[in-house]
């Protein structure tokens, strides 16, 4: 069993005993606490937007929200099974003092989380968690009398609201996807994208649709982070040249991966790419990925005469970095994309419409289009260490060995090589220093982790 509290919100695996995994308890404690922050924070506004993705536990995590925020006095418009991207659009349309996205996002099925909006549907920073996780650990809650008990609205439109929105978009060219008459295959891996997507697809003139894994019963047919490894039945039925494109989408519906006509992925790290390349065509700007991402997406920002911009790992750091350089679009290497136009958070189902729409006017097919941009390879490592090594001071010696490179401290440590780069982040959770390497080859990438990972034994050597 686990609970885990962080800057991505309360997750947790569901049973077990209360504070050692996501229990009734815990979810009640959670939401209290966030809805006692967001009626001290927004005094005037007092609706909070609920969603929830397909998994298994959903309905029962959702009921224990909607009580909870109701007896604080708050109301509650309940989007139902819906995608993280349209609660967020929804928090700030309904003028909503905050936002619950239930969602474990690609978390196995035995996970589930509470996802944290502020005013602006966007994710509360940690500097907000800190304070709604001390008002949890205070108990220091003030639920409602009999006759202020909040009310409760479930509203189902909000899914064709988003597609709406999306469609209003002047880079997504409806006419331009529909005449290329595109056969595309869907694997929603049985959450909520199984109802979303083949929604937008319609809406985009997409004619010939087959769906895999489409219905949203939360059985997950396979691990649902949209993985090469995990996505055998979508590459094997591609693979038959049938289908045009392949879109998957994580229980949630913000991360997007692709998959050409010949059962090749496009590649998680260029789901961003290829998208900012459409976009920085008729929007020249800057674009952000964080530390983790290919430089890639820096090659295509320079193309156009725009910076590049790494932050943080994690989504609130990307759009916090964003607003600050008036990006024109970014996101995260793990198929996030982010397109303030619509709004600032990872959407899938914008990815989708702005890809096809690029995939569309370059005549191109997928593979040749994912030819055209540069070639990287991130090989992910981990070295695993024990709880009584110091591990900021680990990477203090390997940043001091690499003193004469380009270092980038703001998470971790990332050292560049020219176009290589290695990046070593310490985990939150447990003691494991995860190790990111990119390389124009895998096996360049794979030696220049092991040339780190040597060094990091080194260090652990000396201090025996």
């Amino acid at each position: 069993m686990a609970l885990i509290k962080s800057i991505s919100g309360i997750r947790g695996t569901i049973g077990g005993r209360s504070g050692n995994g996501l229990t009734p308890l815990d979810v009640v404690k959670f939401t209290a606490a966030f809805g006692q922050w967001l009626r001290q924070r927004n005094t005037d506004k007092q609706t909070v937007v609920i969603g929830r993705d397909g998994r298994l536990s959903g309905e029962m995590v959702s009921k224990l929200v909607t009580a909870t925020l109701q007896g604080l006095g708050l109301h509650v418009i309940d989007l139902g099974l819906s995608t993280t991207p349209t609660v967020e659009l929804a928090v700030t349309a309904e003028g909503a003092s905050g936002g619950i996205i239930i969602t474990a996002s690609h978390n196995p099925i035995q996970w589930n989380a509470l996802k944290l909006l502020n005013e602006a549907g966007e994710f509360i920073s940690a500097t907000d968690g800190a304070e709604v996780l001390a008002i949890a650990d205070d108990e220091s809650f003030d639920f409602a009398e009999a006759r202020k008990l909040g009310q409760y609205r479930a509203d189902t439109s909000w899914l064709q609201k988003h597609i709406d929105l999306i469609l209003a978009l002047p880079l997504v060219d409806r006419d331009a996807v529909a005449a290329r008459n595109f056969r595309v295959i869907i694997d929603a891996v049985n959450s909520t994208g199984g109802i979303a997507v083949p929604m937008l697809l319609e809406a985009l003139g997409v004619e010939k649709v087959a769906k895999l894994h489409c219905e949203p019963t939360g059985n997950f047919a396979h691990n649902p982070e949209p993985l090469p490894e995990n996505l055998r039945d979508i590459i094997k039925e591609m693979e038959k040249g049938n289908a045009d494109l392949g879109i998957v989408v994580d229980p949630d519906v913000d991360r997007l991966a692709l998959i050409c006509e010949d059962g090749s992925p496009f590649g998680e790290e260029y789901t961003l790419v290829a998208v900012a390349d459409y976009v920085l065509k008729r929007k020249p700007g800057n674009t952000v990925s964080n530390l983790s991402s290919t430089v890639a997406l820096r090659d295509i920002t320079q193309k156009y005469a725009g910076q590049h911009f790494a932050s943080a790992v994690g989504e609130v750091n990307v759009v916090d970095m964003m607003k600050e350089k008036d990006a024109v679009i970014g996101g995260e290497g793990n198929g996030g994309i982010i397109y303030p136009d619509l709004h600032y958070g990872r959407d899938a189902l914008v990815g989708i419409a702005l890809f096809l729409t690029h995939l569309a006017k370059s005549g191109k097919s997928a593979s040749m289009l994912r030819r055209t941009y540069p070639n990287y390879y991130i090989s992910k490592n981990k070295i695993e260490l024990t709880p009584d090594i110091d591990v900021d001071a680990v990477l203090d010696r390997i940043q001091a060995k690499y003193a004469k490179n380009p270092i980038n401290t703001i998470d971790g440590v990332k050292i560049e090589f020219d176009k290589e780069w290695v990046h070593l982040r310490k985990s939150n959770t447990e003691p494991i220093i995860r190790i990111y390497s990119e390389s124009d080859t895998l096996a360049t990438a794979d030696h220049l982790a092991g040339k780190i990972i040597n060094d990091i034994r080194e260090v652990l050597a000396e201090k025996r």
